[in-house]
């Protein structure tokens, strides 16, 4: 397994995002990082300036404007950052009447910082902002200071059809809430993205419709924490909302299935899921139907519950595994991944042995791991030291990758010899001869092309693995 952290989760790597519209048109250069929520955010962010007139283009030196939506949830992915503005400044220096923006959680956290103590960028964008572009870029290139940061109660987007960037035209992203209300101790992104709201669920079907109508196979529902979704009549969630609003409300186990009726050739996956509000609910409805993938993604961060109690987590340890025990009961054979943070603050060794005791317990089939990151006006910042060294850090993680590994190589093993109901993706990296797909589990699956083609769903017997993909024929 790779050690992946947390801005690197999901999608992972950088995209430089290229579409063809409106070719008359100024040119567009669009990069993102960070995690789905942010890929999902820039395609609309294209759909908004699509309908300006720009092109987008895959060459930043020809670009009129320079976007790169942000994340702020880790240290080094705001340096990622500032070093590829300094890329940006060098192509502007080669062409003055550039626009250079910054956009998502890193601009709403620094604000006009990035303006005038800075002098890096023309434009900051935040994420609840991105309507207002339009008249930001009028601002900016009439030499004037263009900032927009207020966060909302109520933007969703939902109005919006977003352009699929970099899309294999089977696989798209579903955004159906914004923002968070937890307020995790670790954690930057209630304060970059702002209180929770759902999005009204006919929106999202009708988005879903679309999509399987357009020949995508698979939607993935996306949310800081899609299980707390809850529509009832307004996006922002009330605290107490009465007994008439619950009894027409939307729960997001019933949005699952309404999802799922588009078309049972519809593949439907969500993330992510928060522990405290998982309900055997989500769980049945997962059970109910074939096309909700068995898979769940249910980050634990740590193992103890004196340090989730610490990062406000609102779940023990013992909730946990009742959750997990829920899953593999009702879901015999789901995925499961997570989160894990090694170096919280005053982790022990104890703690960090329950981390690895839990791990060894649940057997995850990957997990995104990292080291703790401080970030700026957290709970943890105000409240807590960072005392674990960073040398402890390091091995600690080095410990929970390394049996993370074990798991993967184990999870995949238990594949061989089984048939696999794959999504055709694409052509496998590895060979031409070859597609790759995903099983319900999320596992990778690599095939011979035989007479498929991508959106094909295939039944793949597997015969062989590595540690994280199956091999196999079709069957």
């Amino acid at each position: 397994m790779e050690n992946k952290t947390i801005d690197e989760s999901r999608q992972g790597e950088v995209l430089d995002l290229a579409i063809e519209v409106n070719k008359g048109g100024k040119k567009l250069f669009l990069e993102s990082y960070g995690c789905a929520m942010n890929f999902s955010d820039s395609e609309i962010v294209a759909s908004i300036l699509k309908d300006q007139g720009y092109t987008t283009t895959t060459d930043m030196n020809e670009a009129d404007v320079i976007f790169v939506n942000t994340c702020a949830i880790r240290d080094n992915a705001e340096q990622r950052v500032r070093q590829r503005l300094n890329d940006y400044r060098k192509a502007k220096r080669a062409k003055p009447e550039m626009v250079i923006g910054v956009l998502g959680c890193m601009a709403e956290r620094l604000k006009a910082k990035f303006l005038e103590e800075e002098k890096l960028v023309d434009i900051v964008v935040g994420p609840d902002a991105y309507r207002d572009l339009p008249n930001l870029l009028d601002s900016a290139q009439d030499g004037r200071k263009a900032v927009n940061v207020i966060l909302s109660k109520e933007e969703t987007y939902a109005d919006i059809s977003p352009v699929r960037l970099q899309s294999n035209g089977i696989t798209a992203f579903i955004s159906i809430t914004r923002g968070c209300d937890n307020m995790c101790a670790f954690c930057v992104v209630p304060f970059t993205r702002g209180r929770e709201r759902s999005r009204e669920p006919q929106t999202i079907v009708k988005e879903a419709t679309e999509l399987f109508e357009q020949g995508y196979r698979e939607v993935t529902l996306l949310g800081q924490n899609v299980d707390s979704y809850l529509w009832t009549g307004g996006g922002l969630k009330k605290e107490n909302p009465t007994a008439d609003e619950l009894k027409d409300a939307t729960t997001f186990a019933q949005l699952l299935e309404k999802v799922a009726l588009v078309n049972p050739d519809l593949r439907v996956r969500f993330s992510t899921s928060h522990p405290k509000d998982m309900t055997d609910d989500v769980l049945h409805t997962m059970a109910q139907y074939e096309n909700i993938c068995n898979y769940v993604h249910l980050p634990v961060q740590s193992g103890s519950s004196r340090l989730l109690e610490m990062m406000n987590r609102g779940y023990t340890r013992e909730w946990y595994i009742d959750r997990i025990s829920a899953i593999k009961r009702i879901i015999p054979d789901c995925g499961i991944s997570t989160d894990t943070i090694s170096g919280f603050c005053s982790e022990t060794d104890e703690d960090h042995a329950e981390t690895l005791s839990l791990m060894e317990l649940v057997k995850y089939d990957f997990s995104y791991m990292f080291a703790y990151s401080e970030r700026p006006k957290t709970l943890a910042e105000r409240k807590f030291k960072d005392d674990v060294p960073e040398e402890v850090k390091k091995r600690r993680l080095q410990e929970i990758v390394d049996m993370q590994q074990k798991h993967s190589a184990i999870r995949t093993k238990d594949g061989v010899g089984k048939v696999h109901r794959v999504l055709i993706e694409g052509i496998s990296k590895k060979s031409k001869e070859q597609y790759f797909g995903r099983n319900s589990q999320n596992t990778t699956v690599v095939f011979p092309k035989g007479n498929f083609k991508p959106g094909d769903y295939a039944n793949v017997l597997a015969t062989s693995c590595t540690t994280a993909t199956l091999i196999g024929e079709a069957v």
